[in-house]
């Protein structure tokens, strides 16, 4: 089996080389991007298997990278590594089509665990699912698409989006906490303070309010994280 491919797009030297090595070190095949729009023609070229993002880039910076990758792939995990650790930066990063975000300076080893998270998630949806179709209220959700639909229509939900909202569906009502679904669709332990799964419920909902108007489906579990609980919108 050939080596994974990894991406770093990284403007410092000294980090993308040290990033390099240790993947290297670890039997992966890496690139390197100095620049966004650099980095965008090596994914058009190259394909990697994931993505290591600065934000503050040259020419075109991590946000604009990251819209512009998710309109060609919505599959490629992209992994932010950024000095910016404010929420509003984190939260962006994640709306805009992050998978995750690790704040400079970041521990080696935590970054190679999540790489290999994240690319051990990306086998599993390569992989023949046995998990069934659910249906609820108009809504289908079917893992061997990674897609929801409703009326025939898929909701275009990312592969995260929707293992999200699957791992709501599938818990059968019961409110399922935040850590659980971080566990379960991440692939490691949640950080304390992560909004993950909060950015990306949000992202759920939005897609679900515009393509069935008429229920909510994620109801919020306050204390606890989230439920899959279609309810209809009272109308006046």
């Amino acid at each position: 089996m050939s080596p994974r491919t990894v991406l770093i797009v990284e403007d410092d030297e000294a980090i993308s080389e040290s990033v390099a090595y240790h993947l290297d070190r670890a039997g992966y095949r890496t690139l390197r991007a100095a620049d966004g729009a650099q980095g965008l023609r090596v994914c058009r070229q190259q394909r990697p298997d994931l993505v290591i993002l600065d934000l503050m880039l040259p020419q075109v910076d991590g946000w604009r990278f990251t819209e512009e990758l998710r309109r060609e792939d919505s599959r490629v995990p992209v992994i932010v590594c950024s000095a910016r650790t404010s929420e509003y930066d984190r939260v962006n990063g994640l709306q805009l089509g992050a998978d995750d975000y690790v704040t400079k300076p970041f521990s080696m080893k935590e970054l190679m665990a999540r790489v290999q998270a994240h690319l051990r998630k990306a086998d599993e949806l390569r992989r023949p699912s046995d998990r069934g179709v659910i249906e609820q209220e108009g809504l289908v959700l079917d893992p061997e698409q990674f897609q929801a639909f409703a009326d025939d229509g898929s909701l275009g939900l990312t592969p995260r989006e929707f293992e999200v909202l699957y791992a709501l569906a599938r818990a059968d009502g019961k409110p399922v906490p935040r850590e659980r679904i971080y566990r379960e669709v991440w692939g490691y332990e949640m950080v304390r303070g992560d909004r993950s799964v909060d950015v990306f419920v949000r992202k759920v909902r939005r897609k679900l309010t515009a393509a069935r108007p008429t229920h909510t489906y994620v109801q919020t579990h306050y204390g606890v994280g989230y439920r899959f609980d279609p309810t209809p919108v009272e109308t006046d």
